[in-house]
């Protein structure tokens, strides 16, 4: 709450009131929290672990909200502005907001700091905590995918870690926020645009997104650090510690991630070109490339509106981002390295059919995976389709049309932001119910399906 104060007091914009009162709820609430126990210790225990993980995202989704109710402009409903908290801590970037570009400095300054405070927690979560847990991307990536992670710690221990990726998260913002300054970009919206770019976020200090600049420079910057945010951070890391490319050139994941985005980006391109949207195809190429990497990577910034775009075109860039980011990075979606392993899977089962009797092993970067890594990836795809066709038809209960009510799920379940239909734009005219299980949606896409599942479960709460 603090560093919206000093940018309230600094342009005098008149929404210093709301921070400090919401600071001085959150410390005190904190405080009567911490003072009944603050002399005992004692180790935490697995179901702690799942736990603290959970109430990390509701507990400061919760108390991130108290200054979009306590705001005059903009003076949001409660669920409005849980809606606003969760979709920027969860770096989802869907908003109920209009009018972006009339709010106080401070409020804007707080929707970007959301999502880069979450970004990091992201980063942390995916690989220093998800994986003692036993779930998550980065679970199934460290310990049984080939490269520069198997079987390796980044560092001894998970402070270390921590403080390791809290380096590599901060010197990206601070590259991306220097290019964005010397493209062209203000001072603030080059702070404040570089928090959401490295964090997969997609919230803009302007209705209009990125296609307020009007700058070719701008956009290709955002798509360079698009790109480098949906890479594990990991493996940034051991780049950065060993000064070289290879770790990026032998790991499958990368590879996947690459190919996949270069795909979508020419079939847009094309398309968009050869359907007329565009008169030159320098201008296709533009817009497609841009709105591929921006949805592929879940950052969801928009530079027209693609939603309106001919055709098939929205509907494939909504299922790229389905596949998301890879394990490690700010990115959503279910994971590259877990979509590389479902097809693999699909390719050898194909090869079965046509060999019944050979032995084929899923072989993924020249090695050989064990059976229970596809046992856990197939249980993670059966319960994300599973939570998803339930919340898609609470949803649509609602009221939401199909088209409206899949494109949300999906954009909120993977952290994406902007949908189709009547949420391409904004969330401002989805009803209170349909909200608050897109806000479900939004964690749940967050935490990895698992990690909040498992705490509804009865087994979880027994002794």
């Amino acid at each position: 709450m603090l560093p919206p104060v000093l940018v309230a007091y600094w342009y005098g914009d008149g929404a210093l009131e709301p921070f400090v009162i919401s600071f001085g709820w959150t410390l005190v609430t904190g405080f009567l929290c911490w003072l009944p126990v603050m002399n005992r210790r004692k180790e935490l225990r697995l179901k702690d672990g799942f736990l603290v993980v959970v109430l990390f995202w509701f507990v400061l989704g919760l108390f991130g909200s108290l200054p979009f109710m306590l705001s005059t402009n903009p003076h949001m409903s409660f669920t409005n502005a849980v809606f606003e908290s969760f979709s920027g801590l969860t770096t989802t970037g869907a908003t109920v907001i209009t009018g972006i570009d009339q709010l106080p400095r401070s409020i804007l300054w707080y929707r970007q700091q959301l999502q880069w405070l979450g970004g990091m927690g992201i980063i942390v979560l995916a690989v220093a905590i998800l994986p003692m847990l036993g779930v998550g991307g980065m679970q199934l990536y460290r310990a049984e995918t080939p490269g520069p992670m198997k079987d390796n710690k980044l560092t001894p221990r998970i402070t270390e870690t921590a403080k390791a990726l809290w380096y590599i998260y901060l010197g990206l913002t601070i590259l991306c926020a220097l290019a964005y300054l010397l493209a062209g970009m203000t001072p603030f919206d080059a702070i404040a645009h570089s928090f959401s770019t490295v964090a997969i976020g997609g919230f803009s200090t302007h209705d209009a997104s990125m296609a307020y600049f009007q700058s070719e420079l701008i956009e290709t910057i955002a798509v360079v650090f698009m790109l480098l945010a949906g890479v594990n951070f990991a493996l940034h890391f051991i780049a950065w510690r060993s000064v070289s490319i290879k770790p990026y050139l032998r790991d499958p994941e990368v590879k996947a991630y690459f190919f996949v985005l270069v795909a979508a980006s020419v079939i847009a391109t094309v398309y968009l070109y050869f359907s007329g949207v565009y008169p030159s195809f320098y201008e296709a190429f533009r817009f497609g490339v841009f709105h591929t990497v921006s949805i592929g990577t879940t950052s969801g910034f928009s530079t027209t509106d693609h939603f309106n775009w001919p055709g098939f075109l929205p509907v494939m860039l909504l299922f790229i981002s389905f596949i998301g980011g890879c394990a490690g990075s700010t990115g959503g979606g279910m994971k590259v390295i877990r979509f590389l392993l479902l097809v693999k899977q699909g390719m050898r089962e194909v090869i079965r059919l046509i060999h019944p009797s050979a032995q084929v092993p899923l072989m993924v970067g020249g090695k050989a995976m064990p059976y229970r890594v596809m046992e856990s990836v197939w249980g993670f795809f059966a319960a994300y389709v599973a939570v998803f066709s339930f919340i898609m038809l609470i949803v649509m209960l609602s009221g939401l049309d199909q088209k409206t009510a899949f494109s949300a799920v999906a954009a909120c379940m993977n952290n994406l932001g902007p949908g189709l239909g009547d949420v391409g734009a904004n969330y401002a005219d989805v009803n209170n119910l349909a909200k608050w299980m897109l806000i479900f949606s939004m964690v749940v896409g967050r935490l990895e399906i698992f990690t909040l599942i498992v705490i509804l479960t009865p087994a979880f709460w027994r002794k």
